[in-house]
């Protein structure tokens, strides 16, 4: 993505939006705009600008959640927070979420502008939930609730967008909704088994960070529910999650229990609904591709 030239943006928010922009990422959401559209042979430049708009959105999601998670690091390298006041990374956050609105707006495609906005939504939303009612909080509904909020609903803009722009086949619409959806719970799932286990250095934050802020994410849902007796476990309910050396022990206890294999294979029936839900459009090169990054989000290690 590129900044537009021109005299309207403050040099400090320019340099910001630079360093954003150019920290790298998987870029998974764009590619799942492209492989979808590709399906239908859509519009090439009505996809480029969806993908952009749902990376730009994304991104501005990062920029608030490193804020109010108060993470120094993002990817490796610092943060915006790490850098700037929180008045002016809140700020920054908005400016791209108002650039997103802009880039969707220009597809020119009132329905999936109201999807794009109601994404936006359930984003914040999700957020809120979890600032005000997911601290220490070991209860499946709510983290289902909130992985959907937090990625899973990028996942299905990208793809449901996509598809919208493609096809007026409503079939077709729903299931390519439903792919999003499928790899996007898998993707976040898999984010937070890397929590536990994963290499800090490629994962880009500190292992075990989710518990450290009071996340409990499902890996540590499984050990609760199989260990309900465990001190850590039993601490957290009353913020025993602000207890760093406990907490550090209990990310090392779960890390090397069950509850890692138990939480891959839900990543795994997660990304087995997604190929079926794709099943329609086998013999095209899409379907190759969109079954292989299905793959890659099961099997990636950062």
């Amino acid at each position: 993505m590129q900044l537009q030239a021109g005299s309207e943006h403050h040099p400090d928010l320019r340099a910001a939006l630079i360093h954003l922009l150019s920290a790298g990422g998987k870029r998974v959401r764009p590619t799942i705009v492209f492989l979808v559209g590709g399906l239908f042979s859509a519009n090439k430049q009505k996809l480029t600008t969806l993908g952009a708009a749902i990376e730009m959105l994304h991104t501005a999601t990062l920029v608030h959640d490193d804020l109010i998670d108060g993470a120094l690091l993002r990817r490796g390298i610092p943060t915006l927070n790490a850098r700037w006041s929180p008045a002016a990374t809140v700020l920054t956050g908005d400016f791209m979420f108002g650039r997103a609105a802009k880039l969707a707006a220009d597809i020119d495609h009132l329905p999936l502008m109201k999807f794009f906005a109601e994404t936006l939504t359930v984003i914040v939303n999700g957020e809120i939930t979890q600032m005000f009612a997911s601290k220490g909080l070991i209860d499946r509904k709510n983290y289902y609730q909130r992985i959907y909020a937090k990625t899973a609903s990028l996942f299905e803009l990208s793809s449901l967008g996509a598809a919208l722009i493609g096809t007026e086949d409503e079939q077709q619409r729903s299931a390519l909704k439903k792919y999003g959806y499928e790899l996007g719970m898998a993707f976040q799932i898999m984010d937070d088994i890397l929590d536990f286990n994963g290499d800090q250095v490629k994962v880009g934050k500190p292992v075990g960070s989710d518990l450290l802020n009071g996340l409990v994410t499902l890996p540590a849902i499984y050990y609760a529910e199989r260990y309900p007796d465990d001190p850590g476990v039993l601490t957290l309910a009353d913020g025993g999650w602000g207890n760093r050396e406990k907490m550090e022990a209990l990310v090392q206890t779960i890390s090397s229990s069950n509850a890692i294999r138990y939480s891959y294979d839900e990543a795994n029936e997660h990304i087995e609904k997604a190929l079926e839900s794709i099943s329609t459009f086998e013999g095209t090169h899409e379907h190759v591709l969109l079954t292989d990054l299905a793959h890659y989000v099961a099997d990636r290690s950062y």
